[in-house]
């Protein structure tokens, strides 16, 4: 089922969100993770699936996060500062699942997401982004059983939810939700999303707030 909130969560999210948003640092070595001291969450999705654009229209920041000229290059965690206060980080994670990136990179990209899934401690939620026009892929699947035995909570994300309509949406919501319906650590709602639109943002901004 998609995630319903009051008028009060719903602001509290956009108040959270209409601070500042800044870039602090990206990571490409598990020592250089910095303290976790706030709330982090993590995004995950395949190359392409829009996730530099859902957390530039979270934010309002037009740029913060930056997609790559080529899908599957990035081979950083980028760290955001969210909040007057700081009170929250966003964790971009690089796109999974391109097919023509090297063996060796993929590899080693696995061996370093791996250990911060697993050995990131108090990390909040990780929310994976899921393409409409795509529905959930093998890759996919692979982050599930990740996070499931890293048992880091996670949500589904459904992107680009303009490019489909109503009747298409609605058997996507389904099948996405029956993926995940016994999984460990999945939480059994998804967000339906359309950063160019920006319908949905405002309930994805509450659902952060609320982990805060």
């Amino acid at each position: 089922m998609s995630v319903s909130f009051t008028e009060e969560q719903l602001a509290a999210g956009r108040r959270l969100f209409n601070g500042s948003a800044r870039f602090r640092l990206g990571v490409a070595q598990l020592e250089q993770l910095p303290e976790l001291d706030r709330v982090e969450v993590a995004f995950a999705g395949r190359s392409n699936v829009g996730k530099s654009s859902l957390i530039n229209g979270l934010t309002g920041v037009n740029g913060l996060a930056r997609a790559s000229n080529t899908p599957g290059r990035t081979r950083e965690l980028n760290y955001f500062d969210v909040g007057s206060e700081d009170a929250l980080t966003l964790v971009d994670m690089p796109g999974y699942g391109y097919a023509k990136a090297a063996k060796k990179d993929v590899k080693q990209w696995q061996q370093v997401l791996k250990g911060y899934l697993r050995g990131r401690v108090g990390l909040s939620r990780a929310f994976v982004l899921i393409d409409s026009r795509h529905g959930v892929m093998t890759p996919d699947i692979e982050m599930f059983e990740m996070l499931d035995d890293a048992a880091v909570p996670y949500q589904l994300v459904i992107t680009k939810c303009d490019k489909i309509n109503r009747h298409e949406l609605a058997e996507l919501e389904a099948e996405t939700l029956a993926h995940v319906k016994k999984r460990a650590a999945a939480i059994q709602q998804v967000h339906l999303t359309s950063a160019e639109r920006g319908f949905g943002m405002d309930e994805l901004r509450a659902e952060v707030a609320s982990l805060i």
